[in-house]
């Protein structure tokens, strides 16, 4: 791997990680498309910058996370998808993320639910704060649904939450709050599958980089994220998704 296709793939992490479109099916589109192997390091790498995404939504929403009905209302939400993550560990890693086919489908059945919600005429206006315990939960076990690469679980999450009622933008920030413990559990879990790695000098500039631009982009992607669901709606993200579906067929 070189310094671009690292700064390239911290880029398509940042980018995706918290829009609807899957951050596991571009990371992996993304490194057959550069021609990257799936070696120890690349795997290692995959999962490491995902924590500068991580340190994005800690920078932008820190301070709700000092909210005690919001702490009960994710860890809610957290709990049906760590069991059912964890449960099904090694079928995830085996026979998921090496299915080409899974994916494309995931993307563009995904996509076309998009497309079928926002068509529906939802009375869309309840907030985080009106969030029952009951609603966590069945949101949890929607977000478990994004095991699968290509469902993406942020794009699982506010579906689930639109039709529960949420506004779009505060569905969207909940998914990103959501990621915090989401994506650090199974990150830690994959680091620590991981531990015997060895890296050289080079190989930890290369983290380092990834790590650096994702959180930026992650950043910047929230932000303007929210922004957009304020006026607007998911169905060009349904399309785009159906189009990367079917153009990924072919990688």
């Amino acid at each position: 791997m070189t310094l671009l296709q690292a700064s390239i793939l911290g880029l398509i992490e940042g980018l995706t990680e918290f829009l609807p479109i899957s951050s596991t099916a571009h990371m992996i589109i993304g490194a057959r498309i550069m021609g990257l192997s799936q070696t120890e390091f690349q795997k290692f790498f995959e999962v490491f910058i995902q924590i500068g995404a991580i340190f994005a939504v800690v920078f932008l929403y820190g301070k709700k996370f000092f909210n005690l009905k919001l702490l009960k209302q994710l860890l809610a939400s957290f709990i049906p998808t760590a069991i059912i993550g964890f449960g099904l560990y090694k079928i995830i890693k085996t026979v998921f993320f090496e299915s080409n086919i899974l994916i494309s489908a995931s993307l563009i059945l995904i996509g076309l639910v998009f497309i079928f919600v926002e068509r529906k005429k939802l009375t869309l206006n309840k907030s985080i704060a009106s969030m029952t315990l009951s609603q966590a939960v069945i949101i949890g076990f929607a977000q478990s649904l994004s095991v699968v690469p290509g469902v993406s679980r942020a794009g699982i999450v506010i579906i689930a939450m639109m039709i529960l009622g949420f506004k779009r933008e505060e569905s969207a920030q909940y998914s990103f709050m959501l990621a915090f413990p989401t994506i650090a559990a199974a990150s830690l879990f994959d680091l620590y599958k991981m531990r015997g790695i060895h890296l050289s000098g080079n190989q930890i500039e290369l983290i380092v980089a990834g790590l650096l631009i994702s959180f930026v982009v992650a950043y910047i992607s929230m932000k303007w994220f929210v922004s957009y669901l304020q006026k607007q709606k998911l169905t060009n993200f349904g399309f785009y998704r159906i189009a990367v579906g079917i153009i990924s067929l072919f990688f």
